[in-house]
């Protein structure tokens, strides 16, 4: 695997790559891998003839009070991680690298960002969409796989990229899960032992109003409650959202739509996670 820590570097290494008839594959990360991660990386394998991770925890996606210094850090882990899995390259940016100077431009994309993560991460997307537009334009790749527990964050990418007509596909790879379904994270590092026995709770959650979808419930009020009450009878947790969107624009809608998105956010401790469900359809988006 070759560790690669310059721009120019890299983008000597991508056109190599395409000159030799490679497709490149693209699995951009912040880091602290897990088997998301991993999976992630084995499906780029399954269709691309060069793949390029990268580790970068993106600075401008972090709000004044987020955990941007205190977010894990392992480099020789992850590094030896994606050895093992036979990696191409590995591009390892440094903060000064990605963000020279005075940087002033910044990529927003509206309307899908100003619901569910969004509302309590104000700039966050922006900070998504602007380092993710960077990486694409220095990788240049072909395919670019995100896991779909950051469900809002591969929708953004996704509109981002149809309407600047950036030439790759977005392919979402179903959320890897621990055995007691909770939804693999970096963050769930930060959990004590008693957060992280309840925390499978936010799965078991969804995985009642899919079921409750199945059986004919339509009204999102009802669904919304149920989850909500699930996850309120475990004790020092706050909620804070539970909300069912349309896909793929993350509408606010009086009636079920099938499929839709249901998504949810909570707080143990100081410790935030994510999860979400795609109602009425067993496949990711």
């Amino acid at each position: 695997m070759l560790v690669i820590e310059t721009i120019q570097e890299m983008r000597d290494f991508v056109k190599r790559e395409k000159a030799r008839g490679k497709t490149v594959g693209f699995v951009p990360t912040m880091g602290y891998l897990h088997q998301g991660h991993i999976s992630l990386v084995r499906k780029a394998q399954e269709e691309c003839g060069a793949v390029v991770v990268s580790i970068f925890v993106n600075p401008l996606q972090f709000g004044p009070k987020e955990d941007f210094g205190q977010y894990p850090k392992d480099f020789g882990r992850d590094s030896a991680m994606l050895g093992d899995c036979a990696v191409d390259a590995l591009f390892h940016p440094t903060g000064k690298e990605m963000y020279p100077g005075h940087h002033r431009t910044i990529v927003d994309v509206t309307g899908i960002t100003g619901c569910l993560c969004g509302t309590s991460r104000p700039g966050h997307f922006q900070g998504v969409a602007t380092v993710v537009t960077k990486f694409f334009n220095i990788v240049q790749p072909d395919r670019a796989y995100f896991g779909q527990k950051d469900a809002q964050q591969v929708l953004v990418i996704r509109k981002m990229v149809r309407d600047l007509d950036m030439p790759l596909k977005i392919v979402t790879v179903p959320t890897a899960r621990e055995p007691d379904g909770l939804a693999m994270s970096s963050r769930n590092v930060y959990l004590t032992p008693l957060q992280r026995e309840n925390a499978p709770v936010l799965y078991k959650s969804l995985l009642v109003a899919a079921k409750a979808v199945s059986n004919g419930e339509r009204d999102v009020n009802k669904l919304v409650g149920m989850v909500r009450q699930i996850i309120n009878s475990v004790e020092g947790v706050v909620i804070d959202y539970v909300e069912i969107r349309s896909l793929p624009d993350l509408e606010e809608k009086d009636g079920l739509e099938i499929p839709s998105l249901m998504a949810l956010a909570v707080k143990f401790g100081k410790t935030r996670l994510i999860d979400n469900i795609v109602l009425g359809e067993k496949q990711c988006f």
